[in-house]
């Protein structure tokens, strides 16, 4: 199971990927962006609201109107990892291949579409979707209901050591990846050291 934003893409955050684009877009400052999304940024989520229902408060915020269509270009200009994409299409063949990420439902869907990402991912578990984060167990379990699995079974890759809190609590073995790095032997490493892949791989 690998976390989506800062593993299966290049940017750390979701938050980050959508703002810029959109500052290069509109000319708003990146900053103001920031401020004005991240007010939200928690319910979005969580699926408490969805950002149709608070365009207007974000564009009152910036004290400007923005097209709510602008949405769709940010969420596709996400830059996936193509080294994490091969990594874990080297696994699909022998494995049940995932993705658990705290993340808004339309942004995800659009990448779904985009990138046909149920095609290699199965179970995609979101945050918006399930109401809760990677903080909560509760998450997790649900993720190993749909996959059918034990805890012992499962590997989960994350790049925020505090998001492997919960799964390691539950007994999934868990792989911090160092994005800053881009640490893909230590990563490497880590799959060998758990028998997810060979020695040589």
């Amino acid at each position: 199971m690998f976390d989506f934003d800062g593993v299966l893409t290049n940017d750390k955050t979701g938050s980050l990927t959508t703002t810029r684009y959109l500052s290069q877009r509109t000319g708003i400052e990146f900053s103001k962006l920031q401020a004005a999304f991240r007010r939200f940024n928690h319910d979005l989520t969580l699926g408490r609201t969805t950002h149709a229902a608070v365009w207007g408060d974000i564009c009152a915020d910036l004290g400007q109107t923005v097209a709510l269509d602008l949405l769709e270009g940010a969420f596709e200009s996400t830059p996936l990892s193509e080294r994490m994409l091969a990594v874990a299409r080297g696994l699909r063949p022998r494995y049940s291949v995932g993705i658990i990420t705290d993340n808004k439902k339309d942004r995800m869907d659009a990448l779904k579409r985009l990138h046909d990402l149920p095609r290699l991912f199965n179970p995609i578990v979101v945050s918006a979707e399930v109401g809760l984060s990677k903080h909560d167990a509760r998450m997790f379990l649900g993720a190993l209901q749909l996959l059918r699995t034990e805890p012992e079974e499962c590997i989960f890759i994350d790049n925020s050591k505090d998001n492997l809190v919960a799964p390691h609590s539950l007994g999934i073995k868990t792989i911090w990846f160092d994005d800053e790095k881009q640490d893909f032997e230590a990563l490497l490493t880590a799959l060998r050291a758990h028998g997810a892949i060979a020695g040589d791989a």
